[in-house]
């Protein structure tokens, strides 16, 4: 009898869940609604899907809250509660707006250094054209706001319309604080105004605080050195601090969840006592991609996943279709191209880095292209969807 071929691949589905509050078990209500999407979708669950689950639930069961009060409180006792440098923070209403209130409340003066032309994350500044007709060097040189005004005018944001400089500007004095704007790339520029620095850079943060050291700063403090207690009964993330935060209201944030190895262990359990099948569990937050039009890479979040089951460790090992098919068989079509294509797969051992017929495939880490996947299918907005079923993702043409 001749072997069936599965039509379909990877397919990702947005799962519904109920609103989540403080206190929900978590892990009932995900094994639930997965288990309820397959019966009234009418599809089963194989060995290897991924269940993934979006930080924003699992931080909001366990209660992971903290007040700009909280953060206005711990950065006084960690960095002095006089003139604080701000460096590298992105411009970011929802990220970096609430935790700046917070910032500046727990300091007299705040000296905001903002590196241009764009932040970490791609929001532009002012665009590398205008930099280049005015002969400025952002790696060298750094300008008052007096300069960027003079140079650069205003600069609203293309997609939310707002002029960041003004608006942090703005939020530091109404949260009580003197503020000083400068731009500048090279995080030793602000010793010259402050040596109690918070780097607020995400991807980039070990490195700054290690330049500022070597330097002679005299506390360096990262956002992911904020809010890693409780302070005053409220959250708290030990590893990430308010890194992965989000606004929840005008004084509040919700901190990138923490302690959830057992969430996705748990999961992970359920469905398979419920149907014999072995599923990976993830928990993730934002997708690592760029958007081409805005420049803006999507990873605000310290990592797209910070807990996962062990079968989504490590990276693809894939052969490229396209490479064998013009390449080792570019003779055969048809049936014999399909199975001399199979056999390869099949006979593929151990790593393929520095194979020809692999490259191409881009070797990142399965939880930041799952990640990606998910996030994009679940979207930011009201599609009410916080967990994403993926099925097929470990599959390949033999399958």
């Amino acid at each position: 009898m001749e072997e069936k071929t599965r039509r379909v691949g990877t397919v990702s589905r947005g799962i519904r869940c109920p609103i989540i509050r403080e206190g929900d078990d978590l892990g009932t209500i995900v094994t639930e609604s997965v288990l309820e999407a397959a019966k009234s979708e009418g599809f089963e669950l194989r060995d290897r899907d991924v269940i993934s689950i979006t930080e924003s639930i699992v931080a909001r069961a366990q209660g992971n809250y903290a007040t700009v009060d909280d953060i206005a409180a711990d950065v006084r006792a960690k960095l002095g509660g006089e003139t604080v440098g701000v460096i590298f923070p992105i411009l970011s209403r929802n990220r970096f707006a609430i935790c700046l209130r917070g910032i500046a409340k727990g300091a007299k003066k705040i000296v905001l250094m903002l590196s241009y032309p764009s932040d970490e994350v791609g929001n532009e500044l002012v665009s590398l054209d205008k930099l280049d007709e005015a002969g400025v060097n952002p790696y060298s040189d750094v300008l008052t706001l007096e300069r960027y005004r003079e140079l650069f005018g205003v600069n609203k944001h293309p997609f939310t319309g707002i002029d960041y400089v003004d608006y942090y500007c703005n939020l530091v004095r109404e949260s009580g604080a003197e503020v000083e704007i400068v731009f500048a790339n090279h995080a030793k520029a602000i010793l010259d105004y402050t040596d109690c620095v918070l780097t607020c850079d995400i991807h980039t943060r070990a490195r700054t605080k290690r330049i500022l050291k070597a330097a002679g700063a005299k506390v360096v403090c990262g956002l992911d050195d904020i809010m890693t207690s409780s302070v005053n009964g409220s959250g708290y993330n030990e590893k990430y601090g308010l890194l992965g935060s989000n606004k929840s209201t005008e004084d509040k944030i919700k901190l990138f969840p923490r302690d959830s190895q057992s969430l996705v262990l748990d999961v992970q359990k359920r469905i398979l006592d419920a149907t014999g099948k072995h599923v990976e569990v993830m928990v993730y937050g934002d997708g690592a991609f760029k958007d081409p039009q805005g420049k803006i890479w999507e990873l605000a979040d310290p990592v797209v996943s910070p807990f996962f089951t062990e079968g989504l460790v490590g990276t693809p090992n894939e052969l490229k279709l396209k490479y064998l098919a013009d390449n080792d068989f570019k003779d055969l079509s048809g049936e014999e191209l399909k199975a001399a294509i199979s056999d390869s797969i099949r006979a593929k051992e151990g790593s393929l880095v520095g194979n020809m017929a692999s490259q191409g495939t881009t070797p990142r880490q399965l939880t930041d292209l799952i990640g990606s996947l998910c996030d994009l299918t679940s979207g930011s907005g009201d599609k009410g969807t916080p967990v994403v079923l993926v099925q097929g993702y470990f599959d390949n043409y033999t399958t």
